[in-house]
């Protein structure tokens, strides 16, 4: 990528807010999940990642967690099966001992010029990664979170106002937010915080990648502030709502980085 996301979380300095703990971060290789990684990781707690198949992504994550002292298990696999969703709760929980916090982020996106382009198999594909790993992850993580855990989900400002060319995944977005809502209310009696991140244009791997070259090129500028938000930007989110520290009275919420953009209602 040119210029290269800048997602390694240099500049940013923890303050043990997350020490002890360990963190299960879903789509941890690159982009937002790399930078949360890190920034988990500058904050105390050891981290698992979730991916897909990019190798030389998710150890360069892993290196970059190790660097702060912090252990690192890297989770290679489809998180579209749903066996592999409670595969990698369970090898969390077995390799470093617990869990925590639960960062849902993983995600596929491929723009379509309307909606009858999207066939079957692409619409399901895209709710299995998107949303249906979401729930299954979150199922298998409850039996060991604690009372006091953290679930954090990643949403998209397209969940909030919708994308004409990302229909499916525009609707999967809504549905994470709409599941945040959910589980933030069912799960007061274990005081477990349930929140969303709907970040709106980051710049990370998934753009170039899915998106035709003119798209790219200008990718952010519609925002107010001209621009596409680089992942340690976003990654700072995730703290928030990891730490009792600082949200130990925010549950249900949705917070929306989006550049200046402001959401209806």
């Amino acid at each position: 990528m040119n210029p290269h996301p800048r997602d390694e979380m240099r500049d940013y300095r923890g303050r043990d807010l997350l020490a002890g703990q360990v963190a299960l971060v879903t789509g941890g290789d690159s982009g937002i999940g790399r930078a949360v990684c890190v920034a988990f990781a500058k904050e105390g707690a050891d981290v698992a990642l979730a991916y897909l198949s990019e190798d030389g992504d998710a150890e360069h994550t892993a290196e970059l967690v190790r660097a702060q002292g912090r252990r690192c298990l890297t989770l290679r696999g489809d998180l579209g099966d749903a066996g592999h969703c409670a595969e990698i709760v369970r090898r969390t929980v077995d390799e470093l001992g617990r869990l925590d916090v639960l960062v849902n982020n993983v995600a596929t996106q491929e723009p379509y010029d309307s909606l009858s382009d999207i066939t079957d198999e692409k619409w399901l594909r895209t709710f299995e990664v998107n949303i249906h790993s979401f729930f299954r992850v979150t199922r298998a993580a409850l039996d060991h979170l604690p009372d006091g855990g953290a679930i954090i989900n990643t949403g998209s400002v397209n969940g909030l106002r919708g994308n004409p060319t990302l229909i499916d995944y525009s609707a999967t977005k809504g549905a994470v937010q709409s599941l945040t809502h959910s589980l933030a209310q069912s799960l007061t009696g274990r005081r477990i915080r349930v929140n969303c991140v709907a970040p709106g244009p980051v710049w990370t791997p998934l753009i170039p990648a899915t998106m035709p070259a003119d798209t790219v090129a200008g990718f952010g500028e519609q925002t107010p502030m001209g621009r596409a938000a680089q992942p340690d930007e976003i990654a700072p989110s995730y703290v928030f709502f990891a730490a009792p520290a600082l949200s130990s009275y925010y549950t249900g919420e949705v917070l929306a980085p989006v550049g200046g953009e402001t959401m209806p209602g």
